[in-house]
């Protein structure tokens, strides 16, 4: 089980250096309302106002969200500091939810 969450956060340092995620809250909000985003990481240690926000606007389009890496460990996978990631490419999105179980 413990390879799991590595081999998800490896996959995401790919998707990165693929150029296929986007970082940051307005970034992310915004991949979201036009519906690129297919699949939203939320850092669980974010203020709870921050989470509210994205959670609901993934609720609203139907785009699945996870809590399941602090911000530190989204930071540490992707090379740069973000507490909020949307993954865009659906193929890439695809392998990580069932990762994600």
């Amino acid at each position: 089980m413990s390879e799991q969450p590595d081999r998800l956060l490896q996959l995401l340092g790919i998707c990165m250096r693929a150029r296929q995620l986007v970082s940051g809250e307005e970034q992310v909000l915004k991949a979201i309302q036009q519906q690129k985003a297919k699949l939203v990481f939320i850092g669980q240690d974010i203020s709870q106002l921050t989470q509210k926000k994205l959670t609901d606007k993934s609720q609203f389009y139907e785009i699945p969200a996870t809590k399941a890496y602090t911000a530190a460990q989204l930071t540490q996978a992707i090379g740069l500091h973000r507490a909020t990631i949307a993954v865009v490419d659906a193929g890439f999105a695809k392998k990580m939810i069932t990762l994600l179980g």
